[in-house]
This record gives C-alpha cells, sequence and structure tokens, in this order.
C-alpha cells in the first residue's frame, strides 16, 4: 500500500511539474516573412524578454504565418493556444477606433507617430481593443506603405484606375484604394507573390521592409513611392489569457516591449533609405503627387469621422499634433 501510495505521489508531481513547465512557455507567433520588420522586431523581443525572464519563462517565436495567417492568431489569442502576436492592419477589423490608422497621409514622421501614441492610441483607441477581448501591451511598427504594380508608374490617383491592388482585410484600406479608382482585392500577405506573379493582381502595397522581404521586386516593375499610410504593429495578447501569466511574468514582457521600440524606430528610418535604393536596382521609381492624393483622400476621413463616435475627435486632435 505504502509503495502504491508513493507511486501515485510521484505521478502527482511530475505532472504538476508538468504543468508548471507548459505555463511558462509564452509563443509568439505572426504572420511577417524573416527580413521585415515585424520579424526581426519579434527576434528582438524575444532574445530580450529570455535574458530578463532569467528561466521563469520562455518566448518561443513562430513567425512566416507557421501558426496561421493574422485572424487564426486573433483567434488563437482567445484561445490561449497563441499567447502574443503582431496585428497590424487587421486590428481595424477588431476595433473601427484603430482604423485611424488607415486614414491616408495622416502620420507626418515618426516624431508626430510618437505623439498620436501617447495622446490618443494609449487613452482612446488601446482600451476600445481591450472590450473586444485583447491587450496591446507594445505600440511597434509595420511601417511606412508605398505602392507597387506592373501596370504604370503612380504618380496620381488617377492613374490606379483599374489597376488590381491587393489591400490587408481593412475596411478603411479597400475603401482608400475605391476611393482612388483602383481595384482594391483583400487577400492574406502569404498569398500575394504567387497572385503577382500569375497575374491575378496587379500590384499591392506595403512598406519597403516587407516588399524586400517578400521578394516583391522579382514579380513587380513600378515602385511608386506614396507614404500613403503609416501601420502600427500591436504586440497583443488575449486579455484574458493575460490575467494567467504570473505578475513579474508580466512586468518583464511589458518592458521589453518598451524597450524594443526606440530601437525598433531607429532601425525603420535607417532601413527606409538602404531598402528603397536597393528595390531600385530592380525597380522604377518615382515619389507621387502627395498634393493630388491628399486632396482626393477627403471623403475617407469625413466617411471615417461619420461612422466611428470618435473618429472626428481623433482625426482633429492628431492633425493638431502634427504642428
Amino acid at each position: 500500500m505504502k509503495k502504491i501510495l508513493v507511486a501515485v505521489v510521484a505521478i502527482v508531481v511530475v505532472l504538476i511539474t508538468s504543468n508548471a513547465m507548459a505555463m511558462t512557455e509564452i509563443v509568439l507567433a505572426i504572420s511577417a516573412k524573416p527580413g521585415s520588420t515585424q520579424y526581426i522586431t519579434a527576434e528582438e523581443f524575444t532574445r530580450r524578454a529570455n535574458e530578463l525572464l532569467e528561466g521563469k519563462a520562455k518566448v518561443t517565436f513562430y513567425g512566416a504565418s507557421q501558426l496561421g495567417k493574422d485572424k487564426d492568431l486573433m483567434q488563437k489569442l482567445k484561445l490561449g493556444t497563441v499567447h502574443l502576436s503582431m496585428p497590424s492592419s487587421i486590428m481595424s477589423s477588431i476595433a473601427g477606433e484603430a482604423g485611424l490608422f488607415d486614414m491616408p497621409f495622416l502620420v507626418k514622421d515618426r516624431a508626430h507617430l510618437n505623439r498620436i501614441e501617447h495622446k490618443i492610441f494609449w487613452p482612446m483607441i488601446a482600451p476600445a481593443i481591450e472590450k473586444k477581448g485583447y491587450k496591446v501591451i507594445g505600440f511597434w511598427e509595420n511601417g511606412i506603405r508605398h505602392i507597387t504594380n506592373n501596370v504604370r508608374p503612380i504618380d496620381t490617383p488617377a492613374d490606379l484606375k483599374g489597376i488590381k491592388i491587393r489591400t490587408p482585410k481593412s475596411t478603411w484600406r479597400v475603401k482608400m484604394f475605391s476611393t482612388w479608382g483602383s481595384n482594391p482585392t483583400p487577400m492574406a500577405f502569404s498569398e500575394v507573390f504567387v497572385a503577382l506573379q500569375t497575374g491575378v493582381i496587379d500590384g499591392q502595397e506595403n512598406p519597403l521592409t516587407n516588399i524586400s522581404a517578400a521578394k516583391f521586386d522579382e514579380v513587380q516593375k513600378y515602385l511608386s513611392i506614396t507614404g500613403h499610410v503609416y501601420t502600427p504593429s500591436y504586440l497583443t495578447t488575449g486579455a484574458k489569457q493575460w490575467t494567467k501569466l504570473p505578475a513579474d511574468v508580466r512586468a518583464v514582457l511589458e518592458k521589453t516591449a518598451r524597450d524594443v521600440q526606440g530601437w525598433m524606430y531607429a532601425m525603420g528610418t535607417q532601413d527606409d533609405l538602404a531598402l528603397r535604393a536597393k528595390l531600385a536596382e530592380r525597380m522604377q521609381v518615382n515619389v507621387a503627387d502627395r498634393a493630388a492624393f491628399v486632396e482626393a483622400s477627403k471623403p475617407i476621413y469625413a466617411e471615417f469621422a461619420k461612422l466611428i463616435p470618435t473618429g472626428k475627435q481623433m482625426i482633429d486632435k492628431a492633425l493638431a499634433l502634427a504642428k
């Protein structure tokens, strides 16, 4: 009887230990490809967090849609099978307020973005996201977006007429390109290269880092520097799952998210210049007429202000912060 009791106790100890070990693994999964700002930032976050965690927990990173596309990952955050992800444009479909960052030419530069983050994102947008069951612990970068295609250089919105442009599954990005006269085609990022290669779509819009990392320069002829949208990347967790992590582990993850931000912005600024020169070796590059696009974008601002209760307030505040 004593031997049986000892055996039972041993099994219980093993089970408890195994569960404890399972709870310490923090899965970070993203859809972005190697070489992109999101991927590199996730790697840096993982490295720094694991150093600070000192064995209390371990962040395990999966990139390039290994654990699913953005929509899948958002579902897994709520289920707790993935603990952290870095959604970008898809966030506006989760919380309408995040569509502020889909407003064309709203963000002047990274210094302006920093003011928007502190004055608008954390007090007004982050709480709206949390109401949907998610918690943002890091406000990071996807990048400044530009247009590539195989039809012609894009100088003004009129040049987009009839061109099939892949967009993320973002309501406002679709409205934007529709307003400018193109034929927007929402599609998962992982499917874009083949769609461009086979002619299913004519072009796409992304930050230079994503264009280069995904090798779109191999299947695209024209790169038009538009800078039409600055898209953040949100280090996000499931709100309920977040509370299940030990407080000291949460503190390390939040600190690391803040610390990585400055490093990431410096890298992004440097990469913008280098990647533009690199892509110009294979693509025809032009700088679009910003004023023409700004004028054509006014209806998008008006619609956002109408549909989102805090829309006009956020737009007015963001524009004022540019000064």
